[in-house]
């Protein structure tokens, strides 16, 4: 069967939030050892894991976790005890982390995004963007032009439930008007994403890589599932 509409993951899919020198310059460890490259980068995985509990909580917290992604207050509480236990060193620290993480602005783009929404906008292929997210990336797309290229956004705290949830594909696809068997799902997770497969559609992983070392990771899917030459 041909494929009639395409789901996308957002984070580790189409954009990542990348490392950023200014944000960690001033971390230190509390001997005033500065956080060396790869302690940043751990940081950096820990606010953008799409699945797996990073660290232990308490039962209020633990709620927060598990619901996160569902309510962008219950994100923040959560997200703020994972960067002061992953050795963030102050609240204002971690207030500032969190700051840029919920920042659609911040996110950048993988090289191939906008070639591959391109390239399904002119078969006429409708496109969803499918993420667990506790706030709006509307803009990252609208930004650059790109929303005009995308039919839905279905977003978890919108739609009260995150993937691998089957309901929250089943709202994309009633949203694109296609069948899951028509459907391909592309993202990082085959446990968050890959819940797609449940109601029938296909799927395809991506390796979550900083931008500079994927540039054709969604080209590849697309030629795989006769998309793209």
């Amino acid at each position: 069967m041909t494929i009639d509409a395409v789901l996308f993951d957002f984070s580790g899919t189409l954009f990542r939030l990348e490392e950023d020198e200014t944000w960690y310059g001033d971390l230190t460890w509390p001997d005033g050892r500065a956080f060396d490259v790869h302690e940043k980068a751990e940081i950096m995985r820990r606010m953008t894991a799409p699945v797996g509990q990073i660290v232990q909580f308490d039962a209020e917290k633990q709620y927060a976790w598990d619901n996160r992604d569902l309510d962008p207050a219950l994100h923040r509480v959560a997200m703020l005890e994972v960067l002061r236990k992953s050795g963030v060193p102050t609240d204002e620290d971690a207030e500032r982390l969190y700051a840029r993480l919920i920042d659609p602005m911040q996110w950048t783009p993988y090289p191939d995004t906008v070639t591959v929404l391109e390239l399904l906008a002119a078969q006429g292929v409708p496109v969803a963007v499918v993420s667990n997210i506790p706030f709006d990336i509307r803009p990252s797309f609208a930004a650059r032009g790109w929303d005009r290229s995308i039919q839905a956004f279905t977003l978890s705290y919108e739609v009260g439930a995150m993937k691998p949830d089957p309901a929250i594909f089943h709202t994309a696809l009633h949203e694109l008007g296609v069948p899951a068997d028509a459907t391909l799902m592309v993202g990082d997770s085959a446990e968050a994403d890959g819940g797609a497969a449940a109601l029938g559609c296909r799927f395809a992983r991506v390796d979550p890589l900083p931008t500079t070392e994927r540039p054709e990771a969604l080209l590849a899917v697309l030629r795989g599932h006769g998309l793209a030459e």
